[in-house]
């Protein structure tokens, strides 16, 4: 459900262009001008960031205002934090902000909120994102950050800082609500892309791959949490002529694991793209894998790469922990490994490498079904009725504290 005219201005939040970021911002652009929102964007405008933002949103960014997140020095304009997104906010005219991530500043403005220290006053009421990792929603786990953390949102809560917080996550969005229940929830599904999967014969040609291998993808950032290191080191015990490592994305591995790719590389087992990827090539990676690899390690929300692997019909190799793990067993969307056991992995690489037509029915059904439920259209219906302006008006208490986050 759309928002009234009077609202219909929105300033959305996205200064990283890493990782998913520039995905998902391409997509809650296409959604809300599809609405009538008229959009502001305070991204990455600098001359590497902007090339990003611009090859991402291609079209879209005719219709869009754009303000420069970052000062030419490097730093968040107006300040660290939420102090960022309220001098955005202000410069935008725009009487709201959506963060597309707002796990971007949600950690210190959770923790001094714990000790009555707010964000800046005309955020009040202004301001909801998404939060891809709410660890703040958890039970007590006797962390003194967490507690200060779900402290801080009780607070923030009651005294009706938040238009809406976005979960990605609908058993945690469910089973958290007695908890919070003045808390603005709202569920947020997917998305899987849209396209339909690519030619694979072509999308090897393109890749430089061979066609006649068993591709394993891993995407994205190299970074220790997504496991790159349990990849590499499956691949290397797994000895399996058939088995083909592709690897895309910014990944920047450690020593160890740039030699572990590189041995790969030499005897004709692994292509690996460590650089930026554009659209096209994150296109023609996941039409030329048979399997996506998501080894990641205490992952506490879901995954984008996840939904692209569902969107191309690709069943998935994941751990099987947190809510990724559920999502794959829930919905049959691949194998399940013990997180970060690399015997275990192997043992999955080994059954997916004897899958035959029989198994590749079952998983393209499965992730087919899946794609439907987690649709961009579902997608986009959950965001709109997430952006519809609350019926009552946020509190004003008085005698609260207010600093930069």
């Amino acid at each position: 459900m759309p928002a009234s005219s009077a609202n219909k201005s929105l300033l959305l939040y996205e200064p990283r262009t890493e990782g998913h970021h520039l995905g998902w911002l391409r997509f809650i652009t296409e959604d809300l001008l599809s609405a009538g929102y008229q959009l502001t964007l305070a991204v990455d405008l600098r001359p590497a960031g902007l090339s990003k933002v611009q090859e991402h949103l291609g079209p879209l960014a005719r219709e869009v205002q754009f303000l420069s997140a970052y000062t030419p020095d490097g730093q968040k304009c107006g300040g660290a934090g939420a102090q960022s997104v309220a001098f955005c906010l202000e410069d935008s005219g725009a009487p709201n902000v959506f963060l597309c991530a707002l796990d971007e500043v949600s950690s210190p403005v959770l923790r001094h909120a714990a000790f009555g220290l707010m964000p800046p006053r005309t955020l009040q009421g202004h301001w909801g994102g998404i939060c891809h990792r709410p660890r703040f929603l958890e039970p007590a786990r006797g962390s003194l950050n967490g507690w200060l953390k779900t402290l801080g949102f009780r607070r923030l809560v009651k005294q009706g800082w938040f238009r809406q917080i976005v979960l990605l996550d609908e058993y945690l969005a469910r089973e958290r609500q007695p908890a919070f229940p003045d808390a603005p929830f709202f569920f947020l599904p997917g998305p899987c892309p849209a396209e339909p999967p690519g030619d694979r014969r072509e999308a090897c040609r393109q890749l430089g791959i061979p066609e006649d291998k068993r591709v394993f993808l891993f995407f994205g950032v190299g970074s220790k949490r997504k496991g790159l290191h349990l990849a590499v080191q499956a691949m290397l015990q797994f000895k399996e002529s058939g088995a083909f490592l592709l690897c895309a994305g910014q990944l920047r591995p450690e020593p160890a694991v740039q030699a572990g790719l590189q041995q790969l590389e030499k005897v004709g087992r692994a292509k690996i793209l460590d650089r930026y990827v554009s659209t096209a090539e994150e296109k023609w990676c996941f039409a030329a894998c048979d399997v996506v690899l998501l080894p990641y390690l205490d992952r506490f929300g879901t995954s984008a790469v996840l939904f692209q692997a569902a969107a191309a019909r690709r069943p998935v190799i994941a751990s099987d922990e947190q809510l990724l793990g559920r999502l794959v067993k829930d919905h049959g969307l691949g194998l399940l490994f013990r997180s970060g056991n690399v015997a275990s992995l192997v043992q999955n690489l080994r059954e997916a490498l004897a899958w035959g037509p029989d198994a590749a029915a079952q998983w393209n059904r499965a992730l087919e079904t899946f794609s439907r439920r987690y649709s961009r259209t579902a997608y986009r219906e959950a965001l709109l009725a997430a952006l519809t302006p609350p019926k009552t008006k946020p509190q004003s208490p008085a005698g609260t504290a207010s600093r930069e986050s």
